[in-house]
């Protein structure tokens, strides 16, 4: 971490944003990072940077902007120090219990809208782990008549969900259990969602830092193998969680498409394939409900 100030009340906001990215790149930050951390800490827009990058900082915007940049300089990701991202275009909180929204998640929006023809249905959706609630308010969000609910064990988590379900405009049709996974549920739903812990307990401590340190462990780990959170999911939703016909949607590690898919199948579920995210990486399985299924 660098000892000195960065930035001064004496610069401007372009030689501020130099100065911040100049000193990333020799820390081994991403340069976009002081960008992102500029506009978000000094609430300024793209075009504010443009046309008016030589306002001078003064002494509040340039100690909020010193604080944030050497909080990254420690580790902390953008997203935690500014206590919000954006996910699907909209704008989400997010608190200690929650993870940080990623691209790569978006794969499970696109997946689940993808199985729904007409987007105008009364689709109704579980969102397993709703953690920030990024996933059913994004679903909602484009799905105008649809309602939802998002179940997490962690009631900071649902408090954020919540809040971040107010602030998109679709809080009259979301709702908000806490549970453990789906002990506390009954009704069938149309599509289930879910963005599980996942990754393998042995490996948690090997872990980028920024992950490690600052994303809330029981949204990481999937137990010895991983696979604990799926067991128990599809194991729910193939005794009646899933209505005839629905579908159920998971994320997964780039390495877990066979052995999910064997989980989901060996219940009765129908696999319904991967989708790869942009880097090419298996990143959701997609199952559909049988009569079998339903029944078991």
């Amino acid at each position: 971490m660098s000892a000195a100030a960065i930035v001064h009340p004496a610069d401007t906001r372009s030689d501020a944003l130099r100065r911040l990215a100049s000193t990333f790149v020799a820390e081994g930050v991403p340069e976009g990072d002081a960008r992102f951390l500029m506009l978000g800490v000094l609430d300024l827009r793209a075009i504010d940077l443009a046309l008016h990058g030589q306002r001078v900082l003064g002494p509040g915007e340039a100690n909020r902007l010193e604080v944030a940049a050497q909080r990254r300089l420690s580790g902390e990701p953008v997203a935690r120090i500014l206590g919000a991202w954006e996910f699907w275009g909209l704008p989400f909180r997010l608190s200690p219990e929650t993870l940080v929204p990623r691209p790569d998640t978006e794969t499970l929006v696109e997946a689940a809208l993808a199985s729904i023809p007409d987007h105008a249905a009364p689709v109704r959706i579980l969102d397993l782990g709703t953690g920030s609630g990024c996933i059913l308010v994004a679903l909602l969000s484009a799905l105008p008549n649809a309602t939802g609910i998002g179940l997490d064990r962690s009631w900071g988590a649902l408090r954020t969900a919540r809040a971040n379900a107010r602030d998109n405009g679709v809080a009259e049709r979301a709702g908000f259990i806490a549970g453990d996974w789906c002990d506390a549920l009954g009704a069938p739903f149309d599509r289930v969602v879910s963005n599980p812990p996942y990754i393998a307990s042995p490996v948690i401590a090997g872990l980028d830092r920024e992950v490690r340190e600052h994303d809330p462990l029981a949204a990481l780990d999937g137990g010895d193998d991983g696979l604990g959170a799926y067991r128990r999911i599809v194991g729910a939703v193939s005794r009646g969680l899933l209505a005839t016909g629905g579908s159920l949607h998971l994320e997964i590690g780039y390495d877990q498409a066979e052995a999910v898919t064997d989980l989901g199948a060996a219940t009765g579920l129908r696999p319904g394939g991967i989708m790869r995210d942009l880097a090419g990486h298996a990143r959701v399985a997609s199952f559909t409900s049988t009569a079998a299924a339903v029944s078991a």
